[in-house]
Order: C-alpha cells, then structure tokens, then sequence
C-alpha cells in the first residue's frame, strides 16, 4: 500500500467524470457549495450512451451523443485530466496514473464498467467490417445504421450476453429498429432475423414481455436462448456460439450476413481487483445507502457498482441524489436519510415512433414515473418515444449533469 503523504487533498474526491460522477458533483455542490471537489477522468469527450441505440436506428447522428468533458466539467470542481491507477482505503489515497497521490476526506467511485470484447474470439478485429457491427460504440453505431440500409436479404443476427450489463434491453432494441426498417422498406420477409441471448427470457421484468413477444412475432425474429457467443470469423462471416440445457452444453455455429454483437462487461480493473469489490468484482456497496459495505467514507453510484439494479443513466439520475444526501451526513457524522429503490429505465424503442418506457426497481418492481392514464406502463405508446428521443437527453445535458433532480428526489430511509 502507498503510504506516501498526499500531494495534494480534497474534501471529496470523484472517480469518473461520466453521468454518475458530473451528477453527483453538481448535486453535492447544490447542497453545500463550499466543499473542495475533485473530479479524475482522463477522457476528453462525453458521451450520451443511451443515444447510442437511436443512431443505429437512423434517428440520430453519433455526433449529437458527444460534447466535450472541458464544456460539461465543472468550475467549481479541481479536474484531474488522468486516470486513477490504485485506490488505497486504508490511507483515504488515491494514486493517478501521472504520479500523483491524492487524499480526501470523502470519495465517490463512479468509474462505469468495461467492455470486454476480447472475451469473444476474433470479434475486436472483425469489428466495423465484414457486417460485424455493435451500437455500443460510438464509432460503430452508424456502421449498424449503414447495414440496416444496405441489407436487402440474408440473415441478421442481434446477440446478448450474460448478466449483469449496461442496458440490458439495448441488445434486443437494436433489433427492432432494424427490423422496423426492414419492413417499412418491404424487404423483411427476406431477412433471417435471429436473438441470440444468453438468458432464458425476453427480458428479466415479466411485466414486459408480452408487449416485447408481440413485435418478436410481428417481425418474425427467431428466439435462440442460452446462446452465448464465443467466437466470431470476420471473414468467412460465421458466427459460434455455446449453447446450454440441461442435458449440457455444446458449440453451434451460425452463418450471417449482419451481425450486431453486445460484449460481455465486467467491471474496470480499478474496481474488480480492489479490496472495495464483491466476490463478483463489482463495488461492494450497500444496495438502499449507496455507501461502502466496509468503509463508511466511501460511496458509490453508476455501471461499476455491485447493486442489483439496472444500469442504466436513468438509475443514476436517481442515485447521486441519494449519494450527495447520504455523504454530506456520513461526513457530518449524522445517520444516513436517504434510501435508493433500485429505480432503473429502460425505454424500449420497439419501433420508430413507440416505445415500451420500462421503468423499475429492486427485484423488478414497477417504478412508473407516470400515472396510467398519461402513460400505459407495459405497453408500447408514442408518448414512451417522445420521452426517450427528444426529452431525455435535454434531461440528462441540461437538468441531470447540473444537478437540477426533477422526477428525481430522494426517498427518507423508512
């Protein structure tokens, strides 16, 4: 363990400059706005993900999901433009990747997860060529919309790997927009359109699935559970996957012509080799608080946290104000107020123009930020499409990463 003296302390200190840790600055200097904050994010953009699903559909363009971090980043917050090398508890430290020792008084990790695409053989090299494509890229989602436009026949297949991930209903709306496509340019009946999961469901709410199970039907996707793919040749466009039952497992191996692939994701190293992670990897947190379940200066929110709920931007909207009331309280030494639900949304484009706006906490209890009357909640509806194209990311830019908490205020600990 370091055991330098810090170069330099803050009063907090935020790991990730990403929605969770710029929502969770802006709701803490709201609160008290004396506090020394300080943000580590090496990045130089910003990247609005969930938009990510909507360029691969045609809707919007990759440039309109980034800003630069510089004109999102604070000015009441010290930005350290590198990344965090080891995190040290025990000393309240924090070593960068440029040799700086940082103290704090408080800490917030906030890092989000990471894609591991080299967990599919051959996939990384193959990757935005040879139909091989995946809107959890920024560089890659317009190369699906490409695709999408270009295919007149063949066969398509939309991959989902195991749990947990970031959006989980991203896999399967990717494929729905596609097939909407298809059909509205009339060439759907010649397309091969297969969900390869690696789950045994639709999606884990069961609310839900019989609104998703309409359009599988109306579009005529193959459903292929406990298929999780293990391998890709770019080239020779096959696909191999592992798949299970209960009499055990066995590889199969799948032709295409398009092929939109979701990697499995982990939580970053930062994280997962910490003494601050679960046996999973994941940031040991206490699921309702937010706060560590061993170090009570420390808190956590976003993708990288080890809380059952859905990571979704939508989850952390709710989470930084529940991690700015508890850490102010925590570092007053007060009992913590705030109790998080294990809210989550995930609005799912299941055409373009209707969305089914899933939206639920702890162990799939349904969360509707909307009466009935205004918004049927497991029903596909326009009004569920206008929420997520147009209203949620001026939410997010405007409201959210400036720690305005419309539909967002905590609920008292009961």
């Amino acid at each position: 363990m370091n055991e330098a003296v810090s170069e330099r302390h803050h009063d907090i200190v935020i790991i990730g400059g990403g929605a969770g840790g710029l929502a969770v600055a802006a709701s803490l200097y709201k609160r008290r706005s004396d506090l020394d904050i300080a943000i580590v994010e090496p990045a130089r953009d910003h990247y609005y993900q969930p938009g990510w699903t909507l360029v691969g559909g045609g809707v919007f363009t990759a440039e309109q999901t980034r800003r630069s971090m510089q004109s999102l980043m604070p000015a009441f917050v010290t930005w350290h433009q590198t990344a965090a090398e080891q995190l040290h508890p025990e000393s309240r430290q924090v070593t960068l990747a440029n040799g700086t020792t940082l103290g704090y008084t408080m800490l917030v990790i906030a890092p989000g997860l990471e894609l591991d695409w080299q967990a599919i053989d051959g996939l990384e090299e193959t990757l935005g060529k040879n139909g091989v494509t995946s809107n959890y890229r920024f560089d890659l989602a317009p190369y699906t919309w490409s695709l999408v436009q270009s295919m007149r026949s063949g066969k398509a297949l939309f991959t989902q790997p195991p749990m947990p991930i970031k959006c989980a209903g991203a896999p399967q709306k990717a494929m729905y927009l596609s097939c909407y496509e298809w059909e509205k340019q009339g060439v759907l009946e010649h397309i091969d359109v297969h969900f390869c999961n690696a789950g045994g469901v639709m999606f884990g709410v069961p609310e839900f699935v019989p609104a998703l199970n309409e359009y599988v039907q109306r579009y005529g996707v193959r459903t292929q559970f406990q298929h999780t793919l293990i391998a890709v040749d770019g080239p020779a466009q096959k696909a191999r996957f592992r798949q299970t039952s209960d009499e055990g497992s066995k590889e199969v191996e799948m032709d295409f012509d398009m092929l939109h692939v979701v990697p499995p994701q982990r939580a970053p190293r930062l994280v997962r080799e910490s003494s601050l992670a679960n046996e999973s990897g994941w940031l040991d947190l206490n699921a309702e608080t937010l706060q560590h379940a061993r170090f009570s200066d420390i808190f956590g929110l976003g993708d990288a946290s080890g809380t059952g709920n859905a990571k979704t931007a939508a989850a952390v909207r709710k989470q930084a104000p529940v991690v700015a009331d508890n850490l102010l309280a925590a570092m007053d030494g007060k009992p913590l107020p705030s109790g998080y639900l294990g809210y989550g949304a995930c609005p799912l484009t299941v055409e373009r123009g209707r969305v089914v706006l899933a939206e639920f906490g702890y162990a799939g209890k349904l969360q509707p930020s909307f009466p009935s009357w205004i918004n049927q909640a497991t029903r596909p509806t326009k009004l569920g499409w206008h929420i997520k194209a147009q209203q949620l990311p001026f939410i997010y830019w405007n409201l959210m990463l400036k720690g305005h908490e419309w539909l967002a205020k905590p609920k008292a600990r009961v």
